[in-house]
């Protein structure tokens, strides 16, 4: 929804591209403060450091390796708001490339959302508002970037309604799926997923950011991560 949300008001409303990368910075600052303590922090409770390390590192591996894949089909700057994103004239196949990125980026967030939500939903609700202040810079930069690399707005609507229907599988396939599983099956799936999180926040959101305000990103980014951290021990 955030990343749909976003997209409608980049398509409408010129936001300035300094805005987004700051607040780009801000979700990654969010995100960021989510995996560690809501995410891996509850991994770690049910099955202790070696399942919850092996599989945030496997999910770092599988979403790193996926990610350099469709990068070399011109979706390296699927979430950059200025010309960066190739033309499908320029890279033919990079719309579909920029669409299977999205959707890689999509994935693990919703997977975790479902699996939270097993515990009683008190995870999941704090993870679903990390999800969401983060995906929302993610839409306004996307969207931005196609938009300017010649892509209809036709094609970005399709695109972030198909990931919402997917994304919204994917945590159903979560919580119904794995109902019965053990803690440890769960800390695992959970650790991937965060793992998966933590690489593309370095692989995509903070490159977006730190090009737009420089110096600023890390500030911003201690700012999000507080302002989690604070909300979560309310």
């Amino acid at each position: 929804m955030a990343l749909f949300l976003g997209a409608a008001v980049s398509s409408f409303v010129r936001v300035p591209r300094r805005l987004i990368a700051m607040v780009m910075a801000f979700g990654s600052g969010v995100l960021m403060s989510a995996v560690a303590f809501e995410l891996i922090a509850e991994a770690y409770d049910r099955s202790g450091m070696w399942p919850v390390a092996a599989g945030a590192l496997g999910g770092a591996v599988v979403y790193s390796g996926a990610n350099a894949l469709l990068a070399r089909h011109g979706a390296r700057h699927r979430k950059r708001s200025g010309g960066q994103q190739p033309s499908e004239s320029e890279q033919p196949g990079s719309g579909n490339a920029i669409a299977l990125g999205a959707l890689l980026d999509g994935i693990p967030e919703s997977i975790v959302i479902g699996t939270s939500l097993l515990g009683g939903g008190q995870v999941g609700i704090a993870t679903v508002g990390a999800v969401f202040i983060s995906n929302l810079p993610e839409g306004l930069a996307s969207s931005s970037g196609m938009r300017s690399a010649g892509r209809s707005r036709g094609y970005v609507f399709a695109l972030w309604g198909g990931i919402a229907v997917i994304s919204g599988l994917a945590a159903l396939a979560g919580y119904t799926l794995l109902g019965d599983a053990s803690d440890s099956v769960l800390a695992v799936i959970t650790s991937i997923a965060g793992g998966a999180i933590l690489a593309m926040i370095a692989d995509t959101m903070i490159p977006e950011a730190y090009g737009e305000v420089h110096l600023l990103t890390g500030l911003v980014t201690v700012i999000g991560f507080l302002s989690a951290f604070a909300l979560s021990q309310l």
